[in-house]
Protein backbone atom coordinates (compact mmCIF):
# COMPACT_ATOMS: atom_id res chain seq x y z
CA UNK A 1 0.00 0.00 0.00
CA UNK A 2 1.53 3.11 -1.26
CA UNK A 3 2.09 6.05 1.49
CA UNK A 4 0.02 9.51 0.32
CA UNK A 5 2.92 12.40 1.35
CA UNK A 6 1.19 15.24 -0.38
CA UNK A 7 -1.95 15.59 -1.22
CA UNK A 8 -2.45 18.81 -3.48
CA UNK A 9 -1.83 21.40 -1.06
CA UNK A 10 -2.61 20.23 2.20
CA UNK A 11 -0.76 19.70 5.32
CA UNK A 12 0.75 16.44 6.08
CA UNK A 13 2.68 15.07 8.97
CA UNK A 14 5.45 13.50 6.44
CA UNK A 15 6.38 17.09 6.06
CA UNK A 16 7.46 17.25 10.03
CA UNK A 17 9.33 14.35 9.66
CA UNK A 18 10.10 12.07 6.44
CA UNK A 19 12.37 10.00 8.23
CA UNK A 20 10.15 8.85 10.79
CA UNK A 21 6.56 8.44 9.35
CA UNK A 22 7.11 6.16 6.15
CA UNK A 23 9.12 4.00 8.46
CA UNK A 24 6.19 4.02 11.24
CA UNK A 25 4.06 3.45 8.77
CA UNK A 26 5.04 0.33 7.41
CA UNK A 27 5.37 -1.18 10.99
CA UNK A 28 1.49 0.03 12.10
CA UNK A 29 0.35 -1.96 8.95
CA UNK A 30 1.86 -5.10 10.00
CA UNK A 31 1.40 -4.74 13.15
CA UNK A 32 -2.21 -4.67 12.98
CA UNK A 33 -2.69 -6.52 9.73
CA UNK A 34 -1.02 -9.60 11.60
CA UNK A 35 -3.28 -9.35 14.66
CA UNK A 36 -6.30 -8.92 12.30
CA UNK A 37 -5.58 -11.82 10.22
CA UNK A 38 -4.79 -13.65 13.38
CA UNK A 39 -8.11 -13.06 15.15
CA UNK A 40 -9.85 -14.15 11.99
CA UNK A 41 -8.03 -17.16 11.14
CA UNK A 42 -8.45 -18.46 15.11
CA UNK A 43 -12.55 -17.49 15.16
CA UNK A 44 -11.95 -15.13 17.73
CA UNK A 45 -12.84 -12.43 15.70
CA UNK A 46 -14.43 -9.01 17.56
CA UNK A 47 -17.97 -9.00 17.58
CA UNK A 48 -19.89 -7.19 14.71
CA UNK A 49 -19.83 -2.77 15.63
CA UNK A 50 -21.94 -0.63 14.50
CA UNK A 51 -20.03 1.38 11.54
CA UNK A 52 -18.44 4.35 12.45
CA UNK A 53 -20.64 7.50 11.14
CA UNK A 54 -17.80 9.83 11.47
CA UNK A 55 -14.03 9.75 11.16
CA UNK A 56 -13.67 9.28 14.89
CA UNK A 57 -12.54 6.02 14.67
CA UNK A 58 -8.62 7.14 13.73
CA UNK A 59 -8.71 10.26 15.96
CA UNK A 60 -5.78 9.87 17.21
CA UNK A 61 -4.76 12.75 20.06
CA UNK A 62 -6.58 11.88 23.43
CA UNK A 63 -7.29 14.88 25.58
CA UNK A 64 -4.46 13.97 28.41
CA UNK A 65 -1.66 13.91 25.84
CA UNK A 66 -3.05 16.68 24.02
CA UNK A 67 -2.53 18.92 27.33
CA UNK A 68 0.72 17.19 28.15
CA UNK A 69 2.44 18.49 24.77
CA UNK A 70 1.23 21.72 25.10
CA UNK A 71 2.54 22.00 28.31
CA UNK A 72 5.94 20.51 26.70
CA UNK A 73 5.68 23.05 23.38
CA UNK A 74 5.18 26.28 26.49
CA UNK A 75 8.54 25.38 27.57
CA UNK A 76 12.19 27.30 26.07
CA UNK A 77 13.57 24.16 24.33
CA UNK A 78 10.75 24.19 21.29
CA UNK A 79 12.51 22.82 18.37
CA UNK A 80 13.85 19.51 20.54
CA UNK A 81 10.64 19.40 21.73
CA UNK A 82 8.59 19.44 18.85
CA UNK A 83 10.36 16.24 17.85
CA UNK A 84 9.73 14.55 21.22
CA UNK A 85 6.18 15.08 20.25
CA UNK A 86 6.62 13.28 16.96
CA UNK A 87 8.28 10.73 18.50
CA UNK A 88 6.04 10.16 21.18
CA UNK A 89 2.60 10.57 19.38
CA UNK A 90 0.25 7.47 19.28
CA UNK A 91 -1.13 6.24 16.31
CA UNK A 92 -4.22 3.45 17.33
CA UNK A 93 -5.42 2.58 13.75
CA UNK A 94 -7.98 -0.30 14.82
CA UNK A 95 -10.14 -1.22 12.43
CA UNK A 96 -13.71 -1.92 12.38
CA UNK A 97 -16.19 -3.92 11.41
CA UNK A 98 -19.87 -4.05 10.88
CA UNK A 99 -20.01 -8.29 10.02
CA UNK A 100 -17.21 -11.08 10.14
CA UNK A 101 -15.82 -10.90 6.90
CA UNK A 102 -16.26 -14.65 5.31
CA UNK A 103 -12.79 -15.00 3.40
CA UNK A 104 -9.60 -13.38 3.54
CA UNK A 105 -9.76 -11.52 0.28
CA UNK A 106 -12.71 -9.97 2.01
CA UNK A 107 -11.15 -9.26 4.98
CA UNK A 108 -8.36 -7.91 3.43
CA UNK A 109 -10.48 -5.76 1.15
CA UNK A 110 -11.68 -4.02 4.13
CA UNK A 111 -8.79 -3.68 6.30
CA UNK A 112 -7.30 -1.70 2.86
CA UNK A 113 -10.39 0.76 2.58
CA UNK A 114 -9.87 1.75 6.54
CA UNK A 115 -6.20 1.85 5.96
CA UNK A 116 -7.17 4.25 3.45
CA UNK A 117 -8.87 6.48 5.54
CA UNK A 118 -6.36 6.31 7.83
CA UNK A 119 -3.54 7.38 5.48
CA UNK A 120 -6.43 10.25 4.60
CA UNK A 121 -6.02 11.16 8.01
CA UNK A 122 -1.76 11.44 8.25
CA UNK A 123 -2.46 13.40 4.53
CA UNK A 124 -4.49 16.34 5.99
CA UNK A 125 -3.35 17.12 9.61
CA UNK A 126 -0.57 17.66 12.14
CA UNK A 127 -0.52 17.85 15.98
CA UNK A 128 -1.74 21.62 15.76
CA UNK A 129 -3.04 21.66 12.01
CA UNK A 130 -5.47 20.54 9.98
CA UNK A 131 -6.85 20.45 6.04
CA UNK A 132 -10.32 20.47 5.49
CA UNK A 133 -10.45 17.53 2.52
CA UNK A 134 -12.38 17.90 -0.08
CA UNK A 135 -14.56 14.83 0.20
CA UNK A 136 -14.34 13.72 -3.66
CA UNK A 137 -10.80 12.14 -2.82
CA UNK A 138 -12.39 9.23 -0.87
CA UNK A 139 -14.00 8.26 -3.90
CA UNK A 140 -10.48 9.15 -6.03
CA UNK A 141 -10.23 5.49 -8.31
CA UNK A 142 -6.86 6.70 -8.87
CA UNK A 143 -5.65 7.71 -5.49
CA UNK A 144 -6.70 4.41 -4.47
CA UNK A 145 -4.85 2.83 -7.11
CA UNK A 146 -1.54 4.43 -6.01
CA UNK A 147 -2.51 4.15 -2.24
CA UNK A 148 -3.75 0.25 -2.67
CA UNK A 149 -2.46 -1.30 -5.25
CA UNK A 150 1.82 -0.72 -4.88
CA UNK A 151 4.29 -1.70 -2.22
CA UNK A 152 4.29 0.27 1.33
CA UNK A 153 7.28 1.88 0.16
CA UNK A 154 6.33 3.75 -2.54
CA UNK A 155 5.54 7.40 -1.54
CA UNK A 156 2.98 9.03 -3.38
CA UNK A 157 2.61 13.49 -4.05
CA UNK A 158 -0.74 13.23 -5.61
CA UNK A 159 -1.18 16.35 -8.13
CA UNK A 160 1.17 18.44 -5.51
CA UNK A 161 1.01 22.12 -5.94
CA UNK A 162 4.56 23.49 -5.66
CA UNK A 163 5.75 27.48 -5.27
CA UNK A 164 7.74 28.42 -7.44
CA UNK A 165 9.01 32.13 -7.62
CA UNK A 166 6.27 32.73 -5.69
CA UNK A 167 3.77 31.20 -8.06
CA UNK A 168 1.73 27.78 -7.31
CA UNK A 169 2.01 25.11 -10.22
CA UNK A 170 0.22 21.86 -9.86
CA UNK A 171 1.93 19.04 -11.81
CA UNK A 172 0.98 15.16 -11.98
CA UNK A 173 1.10 12.57 -9.56
CA UNK A 174 4.98 11.85 -8.15
CA UNK A 175 5.97 8.10 -6.69
CA UNK A 176 8.59 7.85 -5.16
CA UNK A 177 10.09 3.98 -4.98
CA UNK A 178 13.72 3.55 -3.23
CA UNK A 179 15.21 3.04 -6.56
CA UNK A 180 13.39 5.75 -9.08
CA UNK A 181 10.72 8.46 -9.44
CA UNK A 182 7.61 8.16 -11.31
CA UNK A 183 6.01 10.99 -12.75
CA UNK A 184 2.48 9.71 -14.36
CA UNK A 185 -0.54 11.13 -16.47
CA UNK A 186 -3.32 9.41 -16.35
CA UNK A 187 -4.87 8.76 -20.59
CA UNK A 188 -8.32 7.22 -19.68
CA UNK A 189 -11.70 7.81 -20.89
CA UNK A 190 -13.97 5.13 -22.14
CA UNK A 191 -13.15 1.07 -22.52
CA UNK A 192 -10.65 0.30 -25.72
CA UNK A 193 -10.37 4.20 -26.53
CA UNK A 194 -7.33 4.82 -28.67
CA UNK A 195 -5.34 8.33 -28.46
CA UNK A 196 -3.23 9.12 -31.24
CA UNK A 197 0.09 10.45 -30.19
CA UNK A 198 1.67 13.41 -31.77
CA UNK A 199 3.74 16.51 -30.88
CA UNK A 200 1.17 19.02 -31.03
CA UNK A 201 -0.94 20.52 -28.24
CA UNK A 202 -4.13 18.58 -28.53
CA UNK A 203 -4.16 14.33 -29.59
CA UNK A 204 -6.86 12.51 -30.96
CA UNK A 205 -9.26 10.24 -29.39
CA UNK A 206 -10.97 7.38 -31.15
CA UNK A 207 -13.20 4.82 -30.66
CA UNK A 208 -16.00 3.28 -32.43
CA UNK A 209 -18.71 6.02 -32.90
CA UNK A 210 -16.29 9.35 -33.03
CA UNK A 211 -12.90 11.14 -32.61
CA UNK A 212 -12.57 14.42 -30.76
CA UNK A 213 -9.30 16.35 -29.45
CA UNK A 214 -8.07 15.76 -26.03
CA UNK A 215 -5.11 17.67 -24.35
CA UNK A 216 -1.36 16.45 -24.88
CA UNK A 217 -0.21 14.88 -21.68
CA UNK A 218 3.47 15.12 -22.36
CA UNK A 219 2.62 19.07 -21.63
CA UNK A 220 1.71 18.67 -17.72
CA UNK A 221 4.14 15.44 -17.28
CA UNK A 222 7.26 17.35 -19.31
CA UNK A 223 6.35 20.08 -16.73
CA UNK A 224 6.78 17.99 -13.42
CA UNK A 225 9.75 16.13 -14.47
CA UNK A 226 11.47 19.82 -15.19
CA UNK A 227 10.55 20.90 -11.46
CA UNK A 228 11.41 16.98 -10.20
CA UNK A 229 14.51 17.35 -11.87
CA UNK A 230 15.52 20.85 -10.75
CA UNK A 231 14.94 20.10 -6.85
CA UNK A 232 16.75 17.12 -6.79
CA UNK A 233 20.05 19.09 -8.84
CA UNK A 234 19.66 21.99 -6.15
CA UNK A 235 19.80 18.93 -3.12
CA UNK A 236 22.69 17.09 -5.40
CA UNK A 237 20.41 13.79 -4.98
CA UNK A 238 21.19 11.31 -8.19
CA UNK A 239 18.11 9.26 -8.63
CA UNK A 240 16.52 8.09 -11.97
CA UNK A 241 13.16 10.26 -12.82
CA UNK A 242 10.85 8.49 -15.11
CA UNK A 243 7.60 9.74 -17.40
CA UNK A 244 5.11 7.64 -18.31
CA UNK A 245 1.52 8.28 -19.85
CA UNK A 246 -0.87 5.44 -17.97
CA UNK A 247 -4.01 4.49 -20.00
CA UNK A 248 -4.91 1.04 -18.53
CA UNK A 249 -8.13 0.47 -20.60
CA UNK A 250 -7.51 1.88 -23.80
CA UNK A 251 -4.68 2.39 -26.51
CA UNK A 252 -1.68 4.62 -27.29
CA UNK A 253 -0.75 5.43 -30.79
CA UNK A 254 2.77 7.08 -31.03
CA UNK A 255 5.07 5.73 -33.90
CA UNK A 256 7.16 8.80 -33.03
CA UNK A 257 7.08 9.19 -29.17
CA UNK A 258 9.95 10.47 -27.73
CA UNK A 259 12.56 8.31 -26.58
CA UNK A 260 12.37 9.48 -22.89
CA UNK A 261 8.69 8.42 -22.27
CA UNK A 262 7.19 5.54 -21.79
CA UNK A 263 3.96 5.02 -22.87
CA UNK A 264 1.87 2.31 -20.47
CA UNK A 265 -1.25 0.91 -22.15
CA UNK A 266 -3.40 -2.20 -22.34
CA UNK A 267 -1.20 -4.37 -24.50
CA UNK A 268 1.40 -4.20 -21.94
CA UNK A 269 -0.04 -1.99 -18.65
CA UNK A 270 0.11 -6.17 -16.99
CA UNK A 271 3.89 -6.57 -17.02
CA UNK A 272 4.65 -2.44 -16.13
CA UNK A 273 2.16 -2.86 -13.02
CA UNK A 274 3.52 -6.56 -11.84
CA UNK A 275 7.15 -5.44 -12.38
CA UNK A 276 6.27 -2.52 -9.64
CA UNK A 277 4.20 -4.34 -7.68
CA UNK A 278 7.23 -6.91 -7.66
CA UNK A 279 9.93 -4.05 -5.84
CA UNK A 280 10.93 -5.60 -3.00
CA UNK A 281 13.49 -2.66 -2.05
CA UNK A 282 13.33 -1.49 1.31
CA UNK A 283 12.80 2.22 2.36
CA UNK A 284 16.37 3.92 1.30
CA UNK A 285 17.92 7.28 2.89
CA UNK A 286 18.23 8.79 -0.83
CA UNK A 287 14.32 7.73 -1.49
CA UNK A 288 13.87 9.84 1.61
CA UNK A 289 16.09 12.99 1.14
CA UNK A 290 14.16 13.21 -2.42
CA UNK A 291 11.00 13.12 -0.78
CA UNK A 292 11.95 15.55 1.81
CA UNK A 293 13.56 17.56 -0.57
CA UNK A 294 10.30 17.76 -2.92
CA UNK A 295 7.95 18.65 -0.19
CA UNK A 296 9.94 21.57 1.08
CA UNK A 297 8.82 23.15 -2.20
CA UNK A 298 5.29 22.05 -1.72
CA UNK A 299 2.50 24.87 -1.25
CA UNK A 300 0.46 23.86 1.84
CA UNK A 301 -2.50 25.77 2.67
CA UNK A 302 -4.32 24.84 6.60
CA UNK A 303 -5.74 25.93 9.40
CA UNK A 304 -4.99 26.05 13.31
CA UNK A 305 -7.24 23.18 15.16
CA UNK A 306 -9.28 24.26 17.19
CA UNK A 307 -8.03 23.12 20.60
CA UNK A 308 -4.54 24.95 19.38
CA UNK A 309 -6.00 27.86 18.57
CA UNK A 310 -7.99 28.28 21.92
CA UNK A 311 -5.06 27.64 23.76
CA UNK A 312 -3.06 30.10 21.80
CA UNK A 313 -5.65 32.44 22.28
CA UNK A 314 -5.70 31.62 26.18
CA UNK A 315 -1.72 32.79 26.58
CA UNK A 316 -2.40 36.05 24.64
CA UNK A 317 -5.18 37.42 26.98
Amino acid sequence: MGQLIKLQDYVSRYEQDIFLYPSRFVRLKKQQWDKLHQAWEEGEFPQAVEEPQTQEWFEEEKEPFLHKIKGLLRKGKQESEQEEVVKTEESPFAPTFTHRPTTVDELKRHFLEQLFHFQMKWASTTLAEKTYVNKKYYYDDRLKYFLQRFPDTFLVLYHPIFLLKKAPVEVEPIVITPTDIWCISFLEQEESAVFVGSNDHFWTKRNQKQEEKVLNPLLGLNRTEKIVKQVLKMYEIELPVHKVVLSRNGYIDFPAVPYDIKLIEKRNYEQWFQQMRAHRSPLKHVQLKAAQSLLQYCLTTSVRRVEWASESEQESE
